[in-house]
């Protein structure tokens, strides 16, 4: 079938529309790797009634914006959406994709600027996760598009340079039978200056001490710069759970803003090594008084700089590894609630907190209805957003502006280039 794209949509998609059976309707049909307006000719591949998937097989009329993509894997690896469009234009769709998804979802209808912050658009992450691929060859490996089938790869060009020596450390080390069994996943994590990493294992079983001690040795004769070796003994357990073995440094010291933070294996930190001190200066310039409130604070990185404009900072983070490490990062001044800010929220009376200025940096489920709603019978005058889910924010901003409100500045912070992922910042100011 031919399609016309009408629009770039949240996911990656385009849509394109086809007349249903009866003739009197369209059907919504989506997929990916394509621009508005283009002309294309597409297969269908998953018919849901309402709405249908399709994949891309020409692109008949190519949009002006449509470049080559830098990587030999896109398309075929999950990772990247959006190689095949020049930056300038990945950032204008994001920009349009983000404001009808506050209007759609959230009834948010904001027709002041969206502020953009553009980031490198390669070689920007400094924490990448991967999979252990064993057959036919050692690799470490990406899932493959729309599928959980292992993609082996070579390079990886949004990683950062560090990174990619590692990778390629690795699979000439599993290729000459050096890599531990029963390591499923390895997630690395470079420092601001690209000069000292992590190395976090994932195991489905931990291996003895003395075989992971050898393999350590064995990549740092490869990369003197892999400063820690963490392992892990369940596999997507490192955001709740500790290392079960750490060996080398115990966490690395990372520098942004002017601040130091000190973030161990498994601990969540930005993933953007370009962009993050931006983030920072965004979240938290212009902010002082008595009290600052961080909810989902991490290792401390909006609660350090606030320390310096507010007599006092309350931190709440329940995930262990970065709770203990927001503890040894907070200055005196810095409050540390090791516990999920949804207890947090429902144990203080907005008289006992107080707080002038509060900031959120939820994970992709958001803040949910009941948070939203404490958090706006605080009463704070001011209150930052950082979203990594424009759906979820949508959804929490409108209970925020129901309480009472307004949207003060939007913000998109582009911390993922090459892919259709949306981090904002939205500054809101009370009414009352």
């Amino acid at each position: 079938m031919v399609l016309k794209i009408e629009k770039l949509v949240y996911g990656g998609d385009g849509l394109g529309r086809l007349p249903a059976e009866d003739g009197t309707r369209q059907k919504a049909v989506f997929l990916p790797f394509v621009l508005e307006q283009e002309e294309v000719e597409a297969e269908l591949c998953d018919d849901r009634g309402q709405f249908a998937r399709a994949r891309l097989l020409r692109v008949l009329t190519p949009a002006p914006a449509r470049v080559e993509p830098h990587c030999p894997y896109f398309r075929d690896c999950g990772g990247c959406h959006y190689q095949h469009i020049a930056y300038e234009h990945q950032l204008a769709a994001k920009a349009a994709i983000f404001r009808e998804t506050l209007r759609r979802l959230g009834r948010v209808e904001w027709s002041g600027p969206i502020e953009t912050h553009a980031a490198a658009e390669w070689h920007y992450r400094n924490r990448t996760r991967m999979r252990v691929m064993r057959q036919p060859v050692f690799s470490l490996a990406y899932s493959r598009f729309g599928s959980p089938e292992l993609l082996a790869v070579e390079q990886c060009p949004i990683s950062s340079p560090l990174i990619n020596r590692s990778l390629a450390a690795i699979n000439r080390l599993g290729r000459a039978g050096e890599f531990p069994r029963d390591i499923s996943e390895v997630e690395f994590f470079a420092d601001a200056d690209d000069a000292q990493l992590i190395l976090e294992l994932h195991c489905k079983a931990l291996p003895p001490r003395k075989t992971l001690q050898q393999f350590y040795e064995s990549l740092r004769a490869l990369i003197p710069q892999a400063a820690a070796l963490a392992a892990f003994a369940s596999a997507g357990a490192h955001q709740s759970s500790s290392a079960a073995l750490v060996l080398g440094e115990p966490a690395l010291l990372y520098r942004a803003a002017g601040q130091r933070y000190r973030v161990s294996p498994g601990s969540f930190f930005q993933t953007n090594r370009f962009l993050t001190g931006e983030l920072i200066s965004l979240v938290t310039e212009r902010a002082g008084g008595a009290l600052a409130l961080d909810l989902y604070s991490g290792v401390g990185l909006f609660s350090l700089p606030l320390a310096r404009s507010f007599a006092k900072v309350i931190a709440v983070e329940s995930a262990k590894p970065s709770a203990t490490d927001l503890k040894r990062n907070a200055p005196h001044n810095v409050t540390v609630a090791a516990e999920p800010v949804e207890w947090f929220m429902a144990h203080f009376e907005p008289k006992q907190l107080a707080p002038e200025y509060v900031v959120v940096d939820p994970p992709r489920a958001g803040l949910g209805t009941a948070v939203a709603r404490r958090l706006a019978r605080l009463g704070a005058q001011g209150i930052t957003y950082v979203s990594c889910d424009p759906a979820t924010l949508a959804r929490d901003l409108q209970v925020l502006l129901e309480g009472g409100y307004a949207v003060e500045s939007v913000h998109l912070v582009d911390l993922f280039p090459q892919t259709f992922h949306i981090e904002s910042v939205v500054k809101l100011r009370a009414q009352r």
